[in-house]
Parts: C-alpha cells; structure tokens; sequence
C-alpha cells in the first residue's frame, strides 16, 4: 500500500521538534506543496466518555469513528489487533493526497530523517552511525557547533532564519525530486 514520500523529525524530548516542524511545513506549503503530518504521542485521549462518538466506539463496537463539523474532522479509533502501525501506513491510508507527510517521531521507522538535537538539553543526539536508521538520516538541526562534524550529512543551526527555507531545499531534492 504505497502512500505519500514521509520525512521524520525526530529528537530527544523538548529538543525543539515541533519548531523545526512547523518552520519546514510552513516553508513547503509556501511552495505550493500539499503538506500533512503525523505526530507520534504517548498518550493521549480525545474523545470523552458519554459523548456521542465515544458512544459509536465503546458501546455500538465502530472500529471507527469519522468526527465531522463545518471546517474540520477527526478519525477516531484503535489500532487493529491492538498492534500500533507505523507513519508510512497511516499516510498510505488517510493522507494519501499529500505531496508530502512530515512526521514528528518514530525515531525507529526507515524513512528520511532530520534529526534535532539540542546540546543546551541533552547531552548525545539520538543518531549512531551504527544503528540500522544510520543511513536514513539526510540533515541535522542543532544548537552545538561541534556535531556537525561527528555526522556524515548537513547540519543546520537552529538560530539560522533561513532554517525553514534551507531545510526544505533539502527535503525537495533528497525526498520529493524523481530518482
């Protein structure tokens, strides 16, 4: 079930994902790209009990449910068979008509990733040149001079205005452009 290109954002907790997340969606919406994303939470519930969707789920058995009002929707349900499915599949299967998801998480899928690593709050990135991930990774952001040279691919300063900019020139050639 092949879907839309994926490129994640991952990092360490309160690195700066969701910063450098919305500076690259923003700039590729800005070039005419169809952009979603996929957020990778730990726990979250937003459907309350006694509600009507809740209703459909818990006491009708919906495997789904489609919230729909003026401007907006929202997809509820659980994963099948209990088993969490990865970004790739969950593109595949409700944004199949982006040009381009970006996915804040799932440090361990094998797609493109950008990493953020911020020294002021973490002491070692999560990239290791000996994971099987290794290869996946296309660009750094940072706050730390010195990681650029312990990563084999471009880094960018997380204080560069034009980080949006720079990172999405690279996402359109590594992800977007044919070959």
């Amino acid at each position: 079930m092949p879907g839309p290109p994926l490129v994640c954002v991952v990092g360490k907790k309160k690195s700066g994902k969701t910063a450098v997340v919305l500076k690259l969606v923003a700039e590729l919406e800005r070039r005419g790209r169809r952009v979603m994303t996929i957020k990778h939470g730990h726990a979250f519930d937003l459907d309350r009990p006694g509600t009507d969707s809740w209703r459909h789920r818990s006491e009708g058995g919906a495997e789904r449910v489609v919230l729909a009002g003026p401007g907006q929707f929202a997809i509820l349900g659980s994963w099948p068979a209990g088993d969490e499915v990865g970004p790739a599949e969950l593109a595949a299967r409700h944004l199949a008509e982006a040009d381009i998801v970006v996915v804040e998480g799932f440090k361990q899928e094998r797609a493109p990733k950008i990493e953020v690593f911020r020294r002021a709050a973490h002491d070692h990135p999560v990239y290791d040149p000996a994971a099987p991930t290794a290869p996946d990774y296309i660009a750094g952001v940072t706050d730390d001079d010195g990681y650029a040279a312990r990563v084999p691919f471009p880094t960018f300063s997380l204080a560069d205005p034009e980080m949006g900019a720079r990172l999405a020139d690279l996402v359109e050639a590594a992800v977007l452009s044919p070959g």
